[in-house]
């Protein structure tokens, strides 16, 4: 299993079309289609901040004079959203005013294009603003990927997790996540050196990246310390997949310390779906797992099925 590092640059990039004019719509359409870009189009600003969140656009195209909504207070509502702040905004307005210009740019347009505008230059400020946000998505993407091992980093972690549990609890998706710390790696290095141990953790990365399934999110959360990431799987199969990343790296020889096999605790917990724990509960649940699996005598997996019928069964 590979970072999605890559997903967004292979995928058609989306431009989004903010404006109340049909025939502007229309035009955009057929003249932006040589570019390679999928056009969504909104004729209102409440629509466009909507589809600017489900959406995830390369870039934003807005109009500044629309009704119920103008195109400066839906540029304020991009940036100060997380989710869309970094989208660049290029302004496509009839008001040529230089105080119009200033404010688009102080609340963070890009490019401000006036109408009637000239097509081939718009096509070229859009290519712009594209490269743009393909190095803003570089940037962000690798400030979350570790660099001992390739794995998602646990910044990606906190900002991916809330994500999945909300969709577990609001959607009934199956969910599992899985917390896997190895056993005595501090002997590892102290009896055999750090760049040993950096071995061993970059194999365990290699072991996750190739057991996992593409849907999965493998994590280095830090030191010798991982999490995985399961969704649409409930605890049954999770408990599959940890048993065989287990075994698997108990039998890993290291050619650094042939003699010497590092084995890895994990603490598992899953759902069928609608589980109330919260993010934060679910991680300790996991935690809590990790230590049983510790205390109990370490190189095993514990887990526990949250799931609400699930839990009443067991209390029962």
């Amino acid at each position: 299993m590979e970072p999605e590092a890559n997903k967004h640059e292979e995928a058609q990039p989306v431009a989004l079309v903010i404006d109340d004019s049909v025939d502007v719509h229309r035009l955009l359409r057929a003249r932006l289609k040589p570019e390679g870009l999928e056009l969504v189009q909104a004729l209102s600003g409440p629509e466009g901040l909507t589809l600017a969140v489900s959406r995830t656009p390369s870039v934003v195209l807005l109009d500044l004079d629309m009704p119920e909504m103008d195109g400066f207070e839906v540029l304020r509502s991009l940036k100060e959203n997380p989710a869309t702040q970094h989208v660049p905004v290029i302004v496509l307005s009839g008001l040529q005013s230089p105080q119009d210009k200033v404010t688009a740019f102080d609340l963070g347009a890009v490019d401000y294009v006036t109408k009637p505008f000239d097509l081939t230059e718009l096509r070229v400020r859009v290519r712009a603003a594209l490269r743009l946000s393909q190095l803003l998505t570089m940037l962000s993407q690798r400030a979350q990927i570790d660099g001992l091992t390739g794995l998602w980093n646990r910044a990606h972690f906190d900002k991916r997790w809330p994500d999945e549990v909300s969709g577990c609890v609001r959607h009934g998706r199956a969910l599992s996540m899985a917390i896997l710390d190895m056993d005595h790696f501090k002997s590892v290095n102290d009896t055999y050196g750090h760049p040993a141990g950096d071995a061993v953790i970059q194999g365990m990365s290699t072991l996750l990246q190739r057991e996992c399934r593409q849907s999965d999110v493998a994590c280095r959360m830090g030191g010798e310390e991982f999490a995985v990431v399961m969704p649409d799987t409930n605890v049954e199969a999770a408990l599959v997949l940890c048993e065989r990343i287990r075994v698997a790296f108990e039998k890993q020889v290291w050619p650094r310390h042939p003699e010497r096999h590092v084995t890895t605790s994990i603490g598992l917990v899953g759902s069928s779906g609608s589980a109330t724990l919260s993010a934060e509960e679910w991680i300790e649940a996991a935690d809590q797992n990790l230590y049983r699996a510790k205390a109990e005598g370490r190189n095993r997996v514990v887990a526990t099925d949250v799931t609400p019928r699930a839990r009443l069964a067991q209390a029962g």
